[in-house]
């Protein structure tokens, strides 16, 4: 990423960082606000092509998961440039401050919903990092804000497009923690009591959109943690997000969220108990689960599922320097609260994420 900064001049000045940081995602964790000033994107009537492709998908397609009522994307290049100026006017400013915050009954909060535009082709990477700098040189947009978004862009794409012409297309079937359940029904719509996943879910099938926190935290990090096979992970992601392109979907699920490379792309599993989804979201609140509980009947599954996952891989990361804290606390738990956790855990993945015999 700053090779790329200095070889672009994206927020550079000389051979320093402008502002004297790489990185501002200190800045950059700030939990869901009370109010959201932004409108959302721009939702774009379908034209007469659009109708008559809508319809094609509807009778070949009708039982696919999905649906069609809504469809509100872009599919030219004017529109796409548009929904890029609404950004930069409308949301830029306070994408930095809530990139990783989620609300309920928000499905956009700050983000640009650019990648679909990007990735088809109706947009460029650098024109959208174009205006983006501009937005700060001209006072519009915090500096947290630009470098993050410019980060995802010129960092983050670019690195998951390496990763995947690095390894090949092989690398989709990587597995280094040999997990095997298959995906669960709550994936295309089935009922569960987490609130969390039944909303992100239910804004994937109606807009084929979530943001990297909804795809890392809650729908990666609950399959990570239950164990389900990363191929059929990466199945799934594949097929319900409009920006979802082999090359850039394929080392983020593989990779960052599910872990099955091994370390390739990150030193450690993105995996969380539903602490950080409670701090960075309005979800918990609602949900019949209480992520305050640890065990019981209403304790929240994220919790079961972290500790049963540590345990489960124990051999693989005790030793992770970036780990081994969680492991101390563990040892540190009186047994009987551990021998319940766990025991708890087996049964919720028996109950909810069963295997099969096939």
């Amino acid at each position: 990423y700053r090779e790329m900064r200095k070889s672009t001049g994206y927020l550079m000045e000389g051979e320093k960082p402008t502002g004297g940081q790489w990185n501002y995602d200190h800045d950059n964790r700030k939990a869901a606000p009370k109010d959201v000033t932004h409108p959302g994107p721009i939702p774009f009537t379908p034209d007469e092509i659009t109708r008559d492709v809508i319809a094609l998908v509807q009778a070949r397609f009708d039982t696919h998961f999905g649906t069609l009522q809504h469809f509100e994307y872009a599919v030219t290049r004017a529109n796409a440039l548009r929904a890029l100026d609404h950004f930069i006017a409308h949301a830029l400013p306070r994408f930095g401050d809530y990139q990783d915050a989620m609300l309920r009954d928000n499905r956009y909060l700050y983000h640009s919903v650019l990648s679909p535009y990007i990735n088809i082709g109706l947009l460029s990477p650098k024109e959208v990092c174009d205006v983006a700098e501009q937005a700060f040189k001209d006072g519009h947009a915090p500096i947290n804000a630009v470098e993050g978004f410019i980060r995802q862009i010129l960092g983050w794409r670019e690195f998951m497009r390496g990763i995947y012409f690095l390894k090949g297309r092989d690398y989709v079937q990587s597995n280094y923690l040999e997990h095997d359940r298959p995906l669960p029904d709550v994936y295309w719509g089935g009922d569960s009591k987490m609130l969390c996943m039944t909303k992100a879910v239910e804004q994937t099938r109606e807009t084929a959109y979530a943001h990297h926190i909804q795809r890392l935290m809650v729908t990666g990090n609950y399959a990570l943690l239950a164990g389900v096979d990363p191929h059929q992970v990466h199945e799934w992601y594949l097929g319900v997000y409009a920006d979802a392109f082999e090359w850039v979907e394929a080392p983020n699920t593989i990779g960052m969220s599910q872990f099955a490379d091994g370390g390739v792309v990150g030193s450690k599993p993105y995996v969380s108990s539903g602490a950080y989804i409670n701090r960075m979201s309005d979800y918990c609140k609602s949900c019949a689960y209480k992520v305050t509980s640890k065990k019981g009947a209403d304790a929240c599954p994220f919790n079961l599922l972290y500790w049963h996952f540590l345990m489960r891989h124990r051999n693989r990361f005790a030793n992770n320097p970036r780990m081994a804290q969680m492991y101390r606390i563990w040892d540190r738990m009186d047994p009987d609260h551990r021998a319940t956790v766990l025991a708890e855990a087996d049964a919720y993945l028996e109950a909810e994420v069963p295997r099969t015999d096939h």
